[in-house]
C-alpha cells in the first residue's frame, strides 16, 4: 500500500505533525538523515501505528508514495531545505510536489518555486504556527505556492489544521510563490511584539508596583477574561503561577533576562525598512531581545550607570487605576503592533503582486497559532467594513478603544520613563500611534538640513514644484 505523503525531518513539529496526519486517517513516509531519529519516533510515540511508515533513504521514502508524490520538508531553514531538494530532484517525476513547511526565507521560497517549476515539479511554502502542540492537534496554517499544486494537498493540510466556529479550518490558500512564507514571518513579528508588550507590562508591575509573580498572575488571569483575550496572556498567566520545586520560589524569577531568537522577527524588521513601512513597535521588540543578549555588558554598566530607582507612593485606589491603565497601555500597543503587521502585508501584496486577503488571514490566526486572539474577529471586521482600509487604527472599532486608552497609556509612558524602567515597544507604539495622528512634523527641518548639506532640494507647502535653497548664503 501507498502512502498518501511523506515527511521529511523528524525534529518535535516534524513528529508531531505526522502523527496528527495519521489520527486524521492519512497514511504517512517518514525519513531523517539520522538513522537513530526515525528508528527512536517508531518505537516511541509511532509505535503500533501501522499507517506510519518507516524510511531510511530518500530513495526508500519517494518509491513508498502514490503519484503524484507530496513530500512534506520540516527541516531547518536555509542551506538544508536547498539539499534536501537537490538530493530529492533525481528521483521525482514531472508533477510530484514538494512542501516546505519551515520557517523559510520567503525570497528563498520565491526561488526554488521557480527553478522547481522549470524542472516540472510544483513547490508550495507553508507557514505553520503553533508550537508543538499546535502540530499535533491543529495548527494555524499559511499555504502558499502553485495553486494546482494546492488543489492536490489541500484536503490534507485543511483535515490537520485547527478549527474554530463549527470545523471551520485556520487554513486557506494565500497566494502564489513565497506568499505563505510571507504571513508567517509577518506573524512572527506580530508575535515579538506581543511578547515584548506583554513582558513590558509584567516587569512595571513587578518593578514600579513590587508585585508578586502571584499577584501580577491573578491581573493576568482577568485580562483574559477581557479584551485581551489571547493564547500568550493565557500562557503568561500559566507561566507566572509556575514554582520552582527545588526552591519553592516563583520559577520566572530564576529566569535568566536573556531572550534568544530564530530570525523571523529580523526578516520582518527588514521587510519593513525594504518596503518603507512604518514598523517601530515590532522593531524594537527585536531589539529588546538582542539587548537583552548582551546580560554581562548590562551587568557591567549597571554599576556604572545611573538613574532613578523605581518607586511608586500612590494610594491603593491609585495603585488599582495604574493596574488598569497598563492594561489599557498593553491593549492599545497590541492594536499599534497588529496595524503595523497588517501595513507590511498590504504593502507587500502590491510590491509582489499577491493579491492578499487581510481579513481572510486575520482568520487563519484564531486558533491554531501563537497570536490567536480574541480580538483577531474585530481585524476582519475592520476589512469587511472597508476591503482598503489603510491603516487598523482608522476603523471605528480601534479608533475608540485607542481614544479610551490613551491617558491610561500616557500615564503608564510616564510613569515609567520616570522611573527608569524601560518600554521600548509600549512606548514606541505610543510614538506610533501620535506620529500617525499628527498632520504635520519636524520633517520639514530634516529634510531643510538635507537640502542644506547635500542639496536635495525640498518642497513647499505654498506652492508647487522642487526647491533649493544657498543656505550659506548671506
Amino acid at each position: 500500500m501507498k502512502s498518501d505523503i511523506g515527511l521529511i525531518g523528524l525534529a518535535v513539529m516534524g513528529q508531531n505533525l505526522v502523527l496528527n496526519m495519521e489520527s486524521n486517517g492519512y497514511r504517512v513516509s517518514v525519513y531523517n538523515r539520522t538513522k537513530e531519529v526515525t528508528e527512536r519516533f517508531m518505537e516511541g510515540a509511532a509505535k503500533s501505528k501501522e499507517n506510519i511508515v518507516p524510511s531510511y533513504s530518500l530513495e526508500e521514502l519517494v518509491e513508498s508514495l502514490e503519484k503524484p508524490r507530496r513530500i512534506m520538508l520540516m527541516v531547518k531553514a536555509g542551506y538544508p531545505v536547498d539539499a534536501i531538494i537537490n538530493s530529492l530532484l533525481p528521483l521525482l517525476n514531472e508533477g510530484d510536489i514538494i512542501i516546505d513547511g519551515g520557517n523559510s526565507f520567503f525570497k528563498d521560497t520565491i526561488r526554488r518555486a521557480k527553478e522547481l517549476e522549470q524542472k516540472g515539479i510544483f513547490y508550495l511554502g507553508v507557514g505553520i504556527s503553533g508550537g508543538e502542540e499546535g502540530a499535533l492537534k491543529g495548527p494555524s496554517i499559511m499555504p502558499g505556492g502553485n495553486k494546482e499544486a494546492w488543489e492536490q494537498v489541500k484536503h490534507i493540510l485543511i483535515d490537520v489544521s485547527a478549527k474554530v466556529n463549527g470545523n471551520i479550518p485556520c487554513c486557506d490558500y494565500i497566494g502564489p510563490d513565497g506568499a505563505g512564507h510571507y504571513v508567517k514571518m509577518v506573524h512572527n513579528g506580530i508575535e515579538y511584539g506581543d511578547m515584548q508588550l506583554i513582558s513590558e507590562a509584567y516587569f512595571l508591575m513587578k518593578e514600579l508596583l513590587g508585585m508578586s509573580a502571584s499577584e501580577i498572575q491573578q491581573v493576568f488571569q482577568e485580562w483574559n477574561e477581557g479584551e485581551l483575550n489571547s493564547y500568550l496572556i493565557e500562557i503568561t498567566a500559566d507561566i507566572l503561577g509556575r514554582v520552582d520545586k527545588e526552591t519553592g520560589l516563583p520559577l520566572i524569577d530564576l529566569i535568566l533576562d536573556s531572550a534568544e531568537n530564530k530570525g523571523t522577527g529580523k526578516w520582518t524588521s527588514q521587510e519593513a525598512l525594504e518596503l518603507g513601512v512604518v514598523a517601530p513597535t515590532i522593531v524594537d521588540a527585536v531589539f529588546a531581545r538582542y539587548l537583552s543578549a548582551i546580560k554581562e555588558e548590562r551587568a557591567e554598566a549597571s554599576r556604572i550607570l545611573k538613574g532613578p530607582e523605581p518607586k511608586f507612593q500612590g494610594t491603593s485606589e491609585e495603585r488599582e487605576q495604574l493596574i488598569r491603565d497598563i492594561g489599557d497601555a498593553l491593549y492599545a500597543s497590541k492594536i499599534c503592533s497588529y496595524a503595523q503587521g497588517f501595513q507590511l502585508l498590504d504593502q507587500a501584496s502590491k510590491s509582489y503582486k499577491w493579491n492578499l486577503n487581510l481579513g481572510d488571514i486575520a482568520l487563519l490566526w484564531r486558533e491554531g497559532c501563537i497570536i490567536r486572539a480574541q480580538f483577531l474577529n474585530k481585524i476582519k471586521e475592520a476589512y469587511d467594513r472597508n476591503p482598503n482600509l489603510k491603516n487598523l487604527m482608522l476603523d471605528p472599532y480601534f479608533k475608540d478603544v485607542l481614544g479610551r486608552a490613551q491617558d491610561g497609556w500616557r500615564r503608564v509612558i510616564s510613569l515609567a520613563i520616570n522611573n527608569g524602567i524601560p518600554v521600548s515597544s509600549l512606548s514606541s507604539a505610543l510614538a506610533y500611534y501620535d506620529g500617525y495622528r499628527r498632520e504635520r512634523l519636524s520633517a520639514n527641518l530634516v529634510q531643510a538640513q538635507r537640502d542644506y548639506f547635500g542639496a536635495h532640494t525640498y518642497k513647499r507647502i505654498d506652492r508647487e514644484g522642487d526647491f533649493h535653497t544657498n543656505w550659506i548664503e548671506k
